[in-house]
């Protein structure tokens, strides 16, 4: 009978984690090894690799603090990783394992961000089965703002007049590879003026990103005159584009530009995705929506997808031994 593994990951095991993570269920390009630790001195990384006998079954990007494990918090998602062939009573096996390992290992609760839906690239309901035998809580809900790009959708006329004031000023659309002019004139002041916040990521930081992963991180500038007044970050997977970071000067109403931009990615450039992903609306874990972000997201056809964040309790690997015939 062939048993079940467990090892804390390594430097020794990139390779072997990089190419699993690329035929898996559900993963993207976030969870290679050079995305996950461009910010390494700030977790503790407790990442865990699942052997059958010597093959790889599934992975768990993830960090530790104290007596709790998370995957992860510096990810916009994480969850148990899942090879390609694994069906649904061997990752029942495969997390009853995760969670004796940590029991022994004095880990008390294990919080996990599943990959949204609209990622994977075959059905997942394992895992949300698999949470529901553990009595998983869930413990933080935001909204996304979702297209699907390979159904009929709408954009509203009030997007649609965006684009003609954008076009009447001359605005041009560039995609660019420097990220300095929007982190510096845009991203930055913006989040600053209206949120008191910056970006998750340094301009040396998402420069790096974009280096190590060109096909995955886009940049697009809108300008006026020669001038940037405008601009998106995008996340692109095989299926998705997301769009981590939107921001525009103070005459977005005027020019339309952020209406303009968009138009262009979701109706050209992107066109080909099955999903164009606005990202979420939301503060204060998920409870406070942000009514005027999501609606001007859905103006463009936009509509709920739900990112989820489960805690659960170690002991309970006990409830998928009771649940198994």
């Amino acid at each position: 009978m062939k048993t079940l593994k467990i090892s804390r990951y390594s430097s020794k095991f990139k390779d072997l984690w990089n190419r699993f993570c690329q035929d898996s269920k559900n993963a993207t390009f976030l969870l290679q090894r050079d995305f996950m630790e461009y910010h390494k001195d700030r977790f503790e990384d407790y990442s865990l690799m699942v052997f059958e006998d010597e093959a790889l079954v599934a992975v768990l990007p993830a960090h530790k603090t104290d007596y709790a494990l998370y995957s992860h918090n510096g990810l916009t998602y994480g969850g148990l990783v899942l090879g390609p062939k694994v069906k649904l009573p061997k990752v029942l096996e495969i997390l009853k394992t995760i969670l004796k390992y940590l029991e022994d290992n004095s880990i008390e609760t294990l919080e996990l961000k599943p990959l949204p839906k609209i990622y994977e690239s075959k059905f997942t309901g394992d895992l949300d089965y698999a949470l529901f035998l553990v009595n998983a809580k869930l413990e933080k809900r935001e909204a996304a703002s979702v297209i699907n790009l390979q159904k009929p959708f709408k954009i509203q006329s009030n997007r649609k007049e965006g684009v003609k004031k954008a076009k009447a000023h001359q605005l041009e659309i560039k995609e660019e590879i420097n990220f300095n002019r929007f982190w510096e004139s845009i991203l930055i002041p913006t989040l600053r003026t209206q949120f008191d916040a910056n970006p998750v990521h340094s301009l040396n930081e998402i420069t790096t990103l974009a280096n190590n992963f060109p096909q995955h991180i886009k940049q697009f500038n809108v300008y006026h005159d020669n001038t940037i007044i405008a601009g998106a970050t995008i996340f692109e997977t095989d299926v998705v584009a997301h769009t981590q970071y939107i921001a525009s000067n103070e005459d977005r109403q005027a020019f339309g530009s952020l209406d303009f931009l968009f138009n262009y990615l979701i109706n050209e450039r992107y066109s080909d995705k099955s999903y164009f992903s606005f990202g979420t609306s939301n503060a204060n874990n998920g409870k406070t929506l942000n009514k005027g972000l999501n609606y001007w997201k859905e103006c463009f056809g936009a509509r709920t997808v739900v990112h989820d964040t489960y805690s659960i309790n170690i002991k309970n690997h006990k409830l998928i031994t009771q649940s198994l015939l």
